[in-house]
């Protein structure tokens, strides 16, 4: 038997290749919310994000998350976003 294949994705701050489960999915819901996915198994569009806040940064900088949602993302959702992530760590 092979090895187990091991889920990557993108970080949307650095664009590197990183283990899914180490890191934070940012996540929009069918209405139109966002939040962190602690579980990674919410319903809606999801983003990556290493757990750091520079890479936080750069997403914001770089429009990483506006690109991966497909629309614009108002400063006030950065702010909640940010002071989620402080929260976990």
């Amino acid at each position: 038997m092979g090895t187990k294949r091991i889920p990557q994705r993108q970080c949307v701050g650095c664009n590197e290749m990183k283990n899914k489960k180490e890191m934070i999915r940012i996540l929009k819901t069918p209405e139109g919310q966002f939040a962190l996915d602690t579980t990674g198994r919410k319903n809606g569009r999801g983003a990556y994000l290493c757990p750091s806040v520079e890479c936080f940064q750069k997403a914001v900088k770089g429009k990483g998350l506006e690109r991966s949602f497909k629309m614009a993302i108002p400063k006030e959702v950065y702010e909640a976003l940010e002071k989620e992530m402080e929260h976990l760590g």
